[in-house]
């Protein structure tokens, strides 16, 4: 309760008000932490073993621990509540048919599936102020599911939910159920770059005008053009940013000192957020694009008491990121880019199918790097000459990485290609397309050329037992629904010994093939490019140098952000 009032009493002295939101999380939460009860409605197997659908005592239990809760919540100052109705959470899972099979007063009919929730309702209205606003978190309607939730149950539930005291409603979407599978529900609660922009809007749109109920809407928001078009539309009263918020602190204020040019925007590649707090080896969020969330104390900017020209080798994000910081520090920065463009793979990876807010974000960091006034120089490759010209005092190498070029026989011939030379838009494959490579890169060319050229047969080639393993599941949910709709063919466990003019020789365990082809695309992945010259220099004149990012190790950007971004703190 202290930590709690201190927190609230901080939102107030800077002039805001707090909501808490109130959830149970049932399978939401069993899933992440396997000490934790399940509390379901009804029986359910789950990676092989049963969990049993709560009792009525449970429910009661839960139902009087919400009150309790909201009771604490307005001891500790907060302004109003959240109730969660969402996600597969404990009370989603009971107002859905997909998820409810009971047969008692909890089941069956909506209103009875409804009762659990408004019990819940009623618990918390009897322990908060009689004026204090209570929001509610409900799903638009079930996805991917048999028995799931439509728009008109939520309605019909919203509008009992009215009834029994709530004032706004946040309408979200996504489902975790069926549990233990790869549902592709999940993808629409924290939708990846593939789903568009604000595409629950109008769900929540419809919901507002058929229960007259001040109405939120969220997904995919994340920039104040697009927020401010949508409250002007009426097609809801306010909006929720979250992501956005993670990405930029500073979102809301740059978007009122009208300065949205420097927002520093989400564009939904769930690396730092989703993928980090579900691998076990982080459990805590981050942000590709904010790498100080959750380490603002740490990662604050300290000017520097002795500047230093620092020479930045390479301009992708980790350059970028390296060269503003130190900007910002008081330092020098020069940043020297090989190529006439900023933003590295970053860009490259914008000309995939729905990735185009990554081409923007790599363009707008450029944008950002020249107005604080870095030193940016293009077309310059770094060399002892330029090197010994610019007499740096450190020089950080983040060069980036090219390509994987594989040790198989024909390679050289005229229609084999790079993944990068297709997506730049230099070779357009057609015909039959063999694709060696089913990670990112090469799920993401399989779909740039069934786009680009709907006459294609395009197979993909893994020498794993699985494609797309360098995806965060909720981006590989979206790219596998896509492989399957555009009708592109994966082989798995299969290796390519040999590239002939017109097929490709496969392995399969100790089973050969031959595949025919037009054109055979490389996409096995990327190596650091190499940094000899920039080494032997700096060692051969004592000058102190780091390595950052793919030119590290070829890895994800939230990698390659995070590095540049501790390092520029600390020079």
């Amino acid at each position: 309760m202290p930590g709690l009032k201190k927190f609230t009493s901080a939102i107030h002295g800077a002039g805001g008000k707090a909501c808490v939101q109130l959830w149970q999380g049932g399978p939401a939460a069993g899933l992440s932490d396997p000490e934790a009860m399940f509390i379901i409605p009804s029986d359910t197997n789950v990676y092989g073993k049963t969990i049993p659908g709560a009792s009525l005592e449970t429910i009661r239990d839960v139902v009087d621990a919400f009150g309790t809760a909201a009771k604490r919540a307005v001891e500790a100052g907060f302004d109003c509540v959240e109730f969660h109705v969402a996600h597969g959470y404990s009370p989603h899972c009971f107002l859905s048919a997909a998820m409810n099979k009971r047969t008692d007063e909890y089941g069956g009919s909506l209103e009875n599936r409804a009762r659990y929730s408004l019990e819940i309702i009623e618990s918390i209205r009897k322990n908060i102020p009689e004026d204090m606003p209570l929001l509610m978190r409900v799903v638009s309607q079930d996805d991917y599911v048999e028995d799931g939730l439509t728009i008109g149950d939520i309605i019909k539930f919203c509008n009992m939910a009215k009834e029994a005291g709530v004032n706004v409603l946040d309408v979200s979407r996504g489902n975790k159920f069926p549990i233990g599978t790869n549902n592709f529900g999940m993808k629409l609660e924290v939708p990846p770059i593939d789903v568009p922009k604000g595409f629950n809007v109008d769900n929540a749109a419809r919901i507002k005008e058929e229960t007259g109920m001040i109405t939120i809407g969220v997904g995919r928001i994340n920039s104040p053009d697009q927020a401010e078009e949508i409250l002007d539309s009426g097609k809801t009263d306010m909006v929720v940013i979250g992501r956005g918020l993670i990405a930029d602190s500073e979102f809301c204020k740059k978007a009122y000192d009208g300065e949205e040019d420097s927002i520093i925007k989400c564009v939904a590649c769930n690396q730092g957020c989703y993928d980090r707090l579900t691998a076990r080896e982080y459990r805590r969020i981050s942000c590709m694009r904010n790498p100080a969330v959750g380490r603002e104390k740490e990662f604050a900017i300290v000017k520097t008491n002795s500047p230093k020209k620092v020479l930045v080798a390479g301009g992708g994000l980790a350059g970028l990121e390296a060269a503003i910081t130190l900007k910002l520090r008081g330092h020098e920065p020069i940043l020297l880019e090989e190529s006439g463009l900023l933003g590295g793979q970053f860009l490259l990876a914008g000309l995939a199918p729905r990735k185009g807010e990554m081409r923007e974000a790599a363009i707008s960091r450029g944008q950002q790097a020249r107005k604080l006034g870095v030193d940016i120089r293009l077309n310059t490759k770094v060399t002892s000459d330029v090197l010994q010209e610019i007499s740096p005092d450190s020089v950080i190498v983040a060069t980036g990485a090219e390509p994987i070029k594989p040790n198989i026989p024909g390679t050289d011939f005229s229609h084999v290609v790079s993944s990068f030379d297709v997506l730049e838009g230099k070779v357009l494959p057609e015909g039959n397309v063999v694709i060696i490579g089913g990670g990112l890169v090469g799920l993401e060319v399989a779909e740039y050329i069934s786009e680009k050229s709907k006459s294609s047969n395009i197979a993909v080639v893994e020498m794993l037992d699985g494609v797309g393993k360098d995806l965060g599941l909720l981006r590989k949910v979206s790219v596998m629904e896509n492989l399957a709709s555009e009708g592109i063919k994966t082989m798995v466990s299969t290796k390519c010994s040999k590239i002939n003019k017109d097929s490709v020789e496969l392995e399969k365990g100790s089973e050969t093939q031959k595949l025919s082809c037009d054109y055979v695309v490389i996409a096995i992945g990327s190596k650091s490019k190499k940094y000899d010259e920039i080494k032997q220099f700096c060692e051969t004149n004592d000058m102190p140098y780091y390595v950052i990012g793919d030119a590290k190790k070829a890895r994800r950007a939230v990698n390659a952000i995070s590095e540049a971004a501790e390092l520029s703190r600390i020079i």
